[in-house]
Formats: structure tokens, C-alpha cells, sequence
């Protein structure tokens, strides 16, 4: 697999805000801690080492490998595990929802990057051990963004009930989601190692977490990956103190509202991903995920007749820290206090909301973490590339805007020049002598000089725009086929990796796959990456 990297802002899809991270625009540098480069890491390593306690790494440890004890462990993923104990391991940690079977493609991109930071943290700094870690997102609610998959332009959907953590949801309905998917796979050898590992995950294990860890574990345990559940009372109960700032305090809240405020004055284009609420957690029970509130007289849940005095509430999070669920503005929080991290790798958006914590893990006293931009990639298949070639199209001019790309490509083809640069040029210095013209006699000429030289060069451009539409009509089986191949690689205009499956992929490539995707990504190049074989 051959890869071209192309800089993030010239492919037209990231904000402005991650643009102007990636730029380290001076203004944005107080949102953040260290811009990540290999250098970063050293004062990272120190700054976590020093506040990370070993009591923490003991426990994160054994829950894990109690976690794993039902599924076949790697070597690999095994001694990461156990290594996870000594003071000179850390991680690097993405994070994902869970998807049915995986949902779009850059679910895998965001694992194989966090390896391959590991890989190369591993050989920049080799007294110390980087473990790759998935953080899934057992305790989100949002069913309706989990519950399908595309497969060669087709959802595959998951039907039924849900409510709660979608984490805890038993695996109903999912035979006749395999029933679809193993009917559309079709023959071979490939489609059949689909069939297993869908049937295995979603048909023999008893819920959507243990699912997906089965799932991820089998795609990426060889790299050593490790999968954690932080849906679990003993990692809550090493959060209790934070938990009891936001709810009784609303550190949260407080904080992270003056860093937006802050962001919004920097930049109108700067797009606030997500805004605190007075108290930034959820009450979680089976079938139940609902937000805390404060009342006039204590606290209460939402769509729910609970009701807690402030008393009743902090004996409930010491006994059950469990019910306890953060949201998008806490749980980034947790996770850093449960894990000895130093980088956590996300898209666009989740970094946009990640520059909104900054004071908050100050106020906190939690080391923020590195934030690392994750890989992105454009799949082009053989097929795809010849077609690419004949038309003679770059691979740059595919993120260009579609019309640009096909008025590119008719000028570049057409017989006939559709360009009337010589022409503006003429004219505009048959004016110029017009113009001296008239400041010799009379100025007031001047005004309606320049009104027949922009009514005349308005008319050049309707011209050359008539001339392009006419050579486009001509040209209208190149202008279907390039319209039809940005389609494919674009569907819906948007990036592929954000509805595509990996297993359409896998069907061509097999494991290779995702090993040529780990050896092209270079994570610290911060580079969209396009693929092709």
C-alpha cells in the first residue's frame, strides 16, 4: 500500500479551531498543555510519574485482567497488563462508542494510531513501557447513533428498545442482524472470517460491552491493545473526590464555562463542541441513565421521582460510585485519574471539546494530557486507482469542491482554451489609456470609466462561464465518470472513513489490511493519509 500525506487544512474538513491547533496558534496555547512531538513526551512522562500513585496502577491492573478473564488473551496485550503496575509504564488512550461491528472506519484508525504512538514512544524512550489503550464508551445512552453499520452503501440496522448504558444492553434482536450482514457478505474465505467474528461477538456474549471488547480484542489483541470498562465500581471509587467537586462544588461548571467564554473571544469560527451543566453527571442504573440535578431542597434525577438531601446523595456515591456516570465534560477527567496517560488521541471534534479543560484539570490538580489529532485516511482500491490515472486526476483535486474539480478538469481537457485571462488583460489596458484620458480633460469622466470596464469585464466572465458550460455538456461522460469516482471515495461529500465499514475492506485485503495501515500511519507527521494499493 502506497501513502501520500496530505497537511489536515488542505483537505477541507477540520474546523478552524483544530487548524489553528495544528498551526499552534500562539492565542490557543493556554487551552492546552504540551503540542505533541517525541520531545513533548519527556517532560510528559515526568509530570505523570511524579503524580500518578502506584495504588491507582495496582488496581487498574487486576480489574483489567479480571476483564480479560473470559476471553483469549495475547501475550502481547497480557504482559501490558501486568505491566501496567511499575512506575515507568504509561498509556496512550483513544476512545470510542460502541459500534456495531466497529461502525465507520475510523474507529480502526484511531486504535492502530494509538499503537503506533506506542511503538515509536517505545523506541524514542526505551526505559519506559507505552501500553495502547481503547477506553469504550459503555455508559453512553445514545442507542440511535450505535445501532447500524454501512456495508457497500447499505445500513445494516439493529432494531429494538434501549435505554440505559448501552454498555449493559443484552444482545437481542442482533441473529437477524447477522442473518443480513452474512447474506450480503457472500462466498469465501474472507466472508467467512467475517461471519465467525460478528457471530462470535454479537451472538455468544452476554452484552454490547463484552461484545465489543470480544470484537476488538480479536482485531487488535496481537498489537498488543488493551480494552477497558471504566463501567465499574472499584475504578469509580478512585474518582469519588472529583465526582463530589462537580456535584456539591460545580468545579466543572465554573471552570470549563470561563474557558469557553475565553475560546468564543478568540475566534467567531471557533464552535463550542459541548457546554457544562451545574452538574455534569448522569444517575446510572439497568435500563436507566438520567441526569443529576440540584433542587431547592437537595438533588434530584430527570424523568425519574428520585430525590436525594445533599446528605442522602454523598452516602450514595460512597456506597454505590458506580451509579455515578460522567458526561462529556467529566469523564475525560476520569479517565485521566484512573490511567497513567500521557496522550490521548481523538478527531476534530473531540479535541475541540478537550481545549475547553484545560483550567478545569488545572483546578483539578490532574496532568493534561497531549492531544494528538488521530490519523485519518482516504482507501482507494485498484479499480478506483486506474480510473484515477485515465482521468488524470491528482489525488489532491479529490477534496477540492466538487464543481471546482469538474470545472478543472474541463478546462484542462478541453479542446479549446476556456480561459479569458489575455482578453481581461487587454481590456483592462484599453482602459488605462481611458483613464489618463480622462484625468487630463475632464475627471469627472473617471466614474463612468470605470463603470463601462466593470460592465465589459463582467461580460468576459459571463462569456467564459457559458463557454464552460457549454464544453461541459460536450464533455459530459468525463464529467460523470470524475462526479461518479469523487462520489465513491466521498459518499455523501463527506469523508469515507466516517460511514465505511472496515469489513468491505477487509473482504479485499484480508489482515493485511490494518497491518499496511500501521506501518503507513506516523501518528506525530499529523498528515491526512491517502491509501492506495
Amino acid at each position: 500500500m502506497h501513502f501520500q500525506g496530505i497537511p489536515f487544512e488542505d483537505t477541507g474538513f477540520f474546523s478552524g479551531l483544530i487548524e489553528d491547533y495544528l498551526g499552534q496558534r500562539d492565542e490557543l496555547k493556554p487551552f492546552y498543555g504540551r503540542f505533541p512531538s517525541l520531545e513533548a513526551f519527556k517532560g510528559q512522562i515526568v509530570d505523570k510519574q511524579r503524580e500518578f500513585p502506584k495504588s491507582h496502577r495496582i488496581r487498574v491492573s487486576e480489574i483489567l485482567s479480571q476483564q480479560y478473564a473470559a476471553l483469549k488473551v495475547t501475550d502481547q496485550t497480557r504482559e501490558n497488563i501486568e505491566a501496567l503496575k511499575d512506575s515507568k509504564t504509561f498509556t496512550v488512550v483513544t476512545g470510542h462508542q460502541l459500534n456495531l461491528f466497529t461502525g465507520p472506519l475510523y474507529f480502526a484508525y484511531k486504535i492502530l494510531c494509538a499503537v503506533k504512538l506506542a511503538a515509536e514512544l517505545s523506541e524514542a524512550y526505551p526505559d519506559c513501557r507505552f501500553v495502547p489503550v481503547y477506553w469504550m464508551a459503555t455508559e453512553d445512552h445514545d442507542f440511535e447513533e450505535i445501532n447500524h453499520f454501512n456495508f457497500r452503501g447499505k445500513n445494516i440496522h439493529w432494531n429494538r428498545e434501549a435505554s440505559g448504558g448501552v454498555g449493559r444492553m443484552d444482545l437481542e434482536g442482533l441473529e437477524a442482524v447477522y442473518e443480513t450482514f452474512s447474506a450480503d457478505l457472500g462466498p469465501g474465505k474472507r466472508a467467512d472470517t467475517l461471519r465467525d467474528l460478528f457471530k462470535n461477538a454479537y451472538l455468544k456474549q452476554s452484552n454490547l460491552a463484552a461484545a465489543t471488547r470480544y470484537l476488538a480484542n480479536e482485531l487488535f489483541g496481537a498489537l498488543g491493545l488493551v480494552i477497558i470498562d471504566a463501567d465499574e465500581p472499584r475504578l469509580k471509587a478512585l474518582f469519588t473526590p472529583h465526582i463530589e467537586k462537580d456535584v456539591f462544588d460545580n468545579l466543572g461548571y465554573q471552570t470549563v464555562g470561563k474557558s469557553i467564554d475565553r475560546l468564543e473571544g478568540l475566534s467567531r469560527d471557533y464552535h463550542i463542541q459541548v457546554s457544562p451543566r451545574e452538574i455534569n453527571y448522569f444517575y446510572l442504573l439497568d435500563g436507566m441513565r438520567s441526569r443529576l440535578v440540584a433542587r431547592e431542597e437537595g438533588f434530584g434525577v430527570v424523568d425519574s421521582q428520585l430525590h436525594f438531601s445533599e446528605g442522602e446523595l454523598r452516602s450514595e456515591l460512597r456506597e454505590h460510585p458506580e451509579r455515578f456516570s460522567p458526561n462529556v465534560i467529566t469523564r475525560p477527567l476520569y479517565q485521566e485519574v484512573i490511567l497513567p496517560n500521557l496522550c490521548y488521541i481523538g478527531g476534530g471534534g473531540e479535541l475541540a471539546y478537550w481545549l475547553e479543560l484545560k483550567d478545569y484539570f488545572d483546578a483539578s490538580k490532574v496532568v493534561f494530557p497531549i492531544l494528538l489529532l488521530r490519523n485519518s485516511a482516504l482507501l482507494i482500491t485498484d479499480k478506483q486507482r486506474a480510473k484515477l490515472e485515465k482521468l488524470e486526476v491528482d489525488v489532491k483535486d479529490l477534496f477540492m469542491d466538487p464543481e471546482r474539480l469538474i470545472e478543472k478538469r474541463v478546462r484542462a481537457i478541453s479542446e479549446i482554451p476556456i480561459d479569458f485571462s489575455s482578453q481581461r488583460e487587454h481590456l483592462k489596458k484599453q482602459f488605462q489609456g481611458l483613464y489618463d484620458l480622462a484625468g487630463k480633460t475632464d475627471k469627472s469622466f473617471l466614474g463612468a470609466v470605470k463603470a463601462q470596464e466593470v460592465k465589459q469585464l463582467n461580460g468576459l466572465d459571463r462569456l467564459e462561464k457559458r463557454l464552460l458550460r457549454a464544453q461541459k455538456r460536450k464533455l459530459t461522460d468525463t464529467v460523470s465518470r470524475v462526479r461518479d469516482l469523487q462520489d465513491s471515495l466521498f459518499p455523501g461529500g463527506s469523508l469515507q472513513e466516517r460511514s465505511r465499514n472496515f469489513s468491505e475492506f477487509y473482504l479485499d485485503k484480508g489482515p493485511a489490511l490494518f497491518e499496511d495501515l500501521l506501518q503507513g500511519f506516523s501518528p506525530l507527521d499529523m498528515e491526512f493519509s491517502v491509501c492506495t494499493d
